[in-house]
């Protein structure tokens, strides 16, 4: 099972040096267009997408969400940090696991 992430250059530059590959989005267009080849490739397990560029298409990660068993959607900051209302990273996987890091 293999990790797809979707964003600004940034968050592909620093997951790409860990070996997940990924899209770079500008616009709405460009992230349907990534979502749908994370979708289509059958190795995809988790697809990891920006709360900025999720935004852009909420509608349709919400659908995919709720509605499919996989591949597992997550949503993460990006270099700006965590969206207005919305917890840390470091407060998800703290609450994720158990353990305060």
């Amino acid at each position: 099972m293999d990790y797809f992430v979707i964003g600004d250059e940034d968050t592909i530059l620093g997951f790409g040096m860990v070996g997940v590959r990924g899209r770079s989005v500008e616009d709405a267009v460009s992230a349907n267009a990534a979502l749908s080849e994370a979708l289509d490739d059958k190795e995809i397990g988790i697809i990891i997408i920006t709360e900025t560029v999720a935004e852009t298409i909420r509608d349709r990660v919400n659908g995919l969400t709720f509605s499919h068993r996989f591949p597992l959607i997550v949503e993460i900051p990006d270099r700006n940090g965590p969206s207005p209302g919305r917890k840390s990273l470091r407060e998800l996987v703290n609450q994720a696991i158990g353990i305060k890091l």
